[in-house]
């Protein structure tokens, strides 16, 4: 039995450690521990429950938009407040615009280099990739001229011994099996893909003041003052500056990413049967189509044992089956005790102990759904969204199994997607979708604005007494929750239940290993010194573990202090 154990995992944001124990070429056992701790929940106690969204957004450097989101949500659930429509869709157009930049940024940039042997691209042809590429998709970045820059750029790198970005990777490791034409087009598309995400970032900054770190929400809707005769506001120029992007965007995603992914899945079709893990899925809606978060543009629910007769819908804003239904295990977590409680119960108090793999290990804690392991992300709001016969959903999907398995020359179901590569599969199904999405909304936004209604904010009003709330987001990586309890206008109680949370908590009280420990069991592992095929799974995820950041020393003492000037 050997045992690897990696940390930090890289190309993610926060800090990662995954330990396995392999045996004959495969991981029999493994364990997610995060590394670092996050503070703010009791940082926030005694405030006003208004200024809690500018707080929440650093938990993350990376996920700010989706945290202030949530946190605005949760005040106005517990208020009963309901926001106008101009806000419901601007806030929409925001979130979907950070969902496509994310996800064009984990595949190329974070994850791609797991399937992609960037020096292999040198020995291609850039003719033939680009008739390959012209073959699968009209994009004009293919032609043969702009793939002899991009070969020649890497060749330069190459022997100037600069590999700049590429450095370190498992270049001509025995699982990298892609053709050096497609390696090419790959590397050309990742250059291409760090122009693409800047440009759709352009829409939240335009909608949300600033990125990261947004600065236009408010408790009862947003701050962007509407008035198309007024070059200071929101007005006819930004509005089609927006849609030009999404425009842009839309191309990309449906002609570029949808390619890749699909090519790349027919070319490792393996991948599609490892990685599996929990197939318990959690999704919850969002994009919100009225003012009482009842309707919605993106379904959610829940699926048990991967049978998508089992879906049981999440209908609203309200629902009290995601509401009575969430805890959190601190069995196996830094964390003074070894309870397993609903949001609203929990407290944060930190005790770290050395990492032993049988008592507690990680600074995450293990929510549950009805005491059961879910895994939550891309894949279940795609697995969610195909067994409520959400239209978008299953036309993209369809159309990813039919493409890929035309490359992989077999027929795909959709059980396939229960993988690795199934998790890539589906991330990109879902920014197909968003960006068909983003466009129709839009234009409900414009409508709107048409039809003279400029109204954006309700105030807030704090009675005396105790309310309780929770705001959930469907963000990026998963189903993002935060829950807040308030006495006479102040945060008695506030905790966030993150998507990387759901998927890279540790064991619980049951010992049920979460989503990352299931995921690695079976995975192959060709050269345990070089554990390439770890990281593939792990980075199917999209770790972000920013959310279970603080600075502290084993004795908890605080030891760096940021001042910004």
């Amino acid at each position: 039995m050997t045992r690897i154990v990696v940390d930090p995992v890289t190309r993610i944001e926060g800090h990662l450690r995954i330990d396995c124990e392999v045996d004959g070429g495969k991981v029999q056992k493994a364990w997610s521990s995060g590394q670092m701790y996050r503070g703010i929940e009791t940082i926030l106690l005694g405030r006003d429950p208004r200024d809690a969204w500018i707080f929440t957004q650093r938990f993350c450097g990376v996920c700010t938009t989706v945290h202030a989101i949530a946190s605005v949500r949760t005040v106005e659930n517990a208020l009963g407040l309901e926001i106008p429509l101009n806000a419901q869709y601007i806030r929409n157009l925001i979130v979907m615009a950070h969902a496509m930049h994310d996800h064009i940024v984990h595949f190329y940039q974070l994850s791609a280099l797991d399937w992609v042997d960037v020096v292999s691209a040198l020995k291609a042809d850039p003719a033939k990739a680009s008739a390959l590429a012209n073959s699968l998709s009209p994009w004009p970045g293919n032609s043969k001229e702009q793939l002899k820059a991009v070969q020649d750029k890497v060749k330069n790198y190459v022997e100037a011994g600069q590999l700049g970005i590429f450095t370190n990777g498992y270049w001509g490791h025995p699982a990298m099996k892609l053709p050096p034409e497609v390696n090419l087009l790959a590397v050309a598309h990742y250059l291409q893909a760090l122009d693409y995400q800047r440009r759709v970032n352009q829409v939240v900054t335009i909608l949300g003041s600033k990125t990261p770190n947004i600065q236009n929400l408010a408790v009862g809707g947003v701050a962007n003052a509407i008035n198309l005769d007024n070059e200071a506001t929101l007005n006819m120029n930004r509005l089609f500056r927006v849609k030009d992007i999404l425009d842009e965007m839309s191309a990309f995603i449906q002609q570029v990413y949808f390619v890749d992914v699909c090519a790349i899945a027919g070319m490792y079709p393996e991948w599609l049967g490892y990685g599996a893990g929990v197939t318990n899925y959690l999704a919850v809606p969002d994009l919100p189509l009225d003012t009482k978060g009842t309707k919605f543009d993106l379904p959610g629910g829940t699926i048990f044992n991967g049978d998508l007769a089992t879906v049981k819908e999440i209908k609203s804003f309200q629902d009290p089956y995601f509401k009575e239904n969430v805890t959190e295990s601190i069995a196996h977590a830094w964390y003074d005790g070894d309870w397993s409680k609903h949001p609203y119960e929990e407290e944060t108090v930190p005790k770290y102990t050395k990492f032993d793999d049988s008592k507690k290990y990680s600074w995450v804690k293990a929510p549950r759904f009805q005491g059961k392991v879910m895994q939550v992300g891309p894949l279940a709001q795609v697995l969610v969204g195909f067994a409520l016969g959400h239209e978008p959903t299953k036309r993209w999907a369809v159309k990813t199994l039919e493409t890929a398995g035309s490359v992989a020359k077999k027929q795909l179901s959709p059980a396939v997607l229960h993988s690795t590569l199934g998790r890539h599969a589906a991330r990109m199904i879902r920014t197909c979708v968003i960006s068909e999405l983003a466009l129709k909304h839009w234009n409900l936004l414009a409508e709107n604005i048409g039809k003279g209604d400029t109204a954006i904010f309700n105030q807030p009003v704090f009675p005396k007494g105790e309310q309780r709330g929770f705001g959930f987001h469907e963000a990026p990586r998963g189903t993002l929750s935060h829950w807040v309890v308030i006495q006479d206008g102040k945060i008695k109680n506030y905790q966030a239940v993150v998507p990387s949370t759901w998927n890279a908590g540790p064991r619980d009280e049951k010992n049920q290993p979460g989503p990352y420990e299931a995921s690695l069991v079976g995975n192959p592992v060709a050269n345990p010194e070089l554990p390439l095929e770890v990281l593939r799974t792990v980075h199917s995820f999209d770790p972000c573990l920013a959310c279970a950041i603080h600075t502290l020393d084993p004795e908890g003492r605080e030891i760096a202090t940021v001042r910004a000037l």
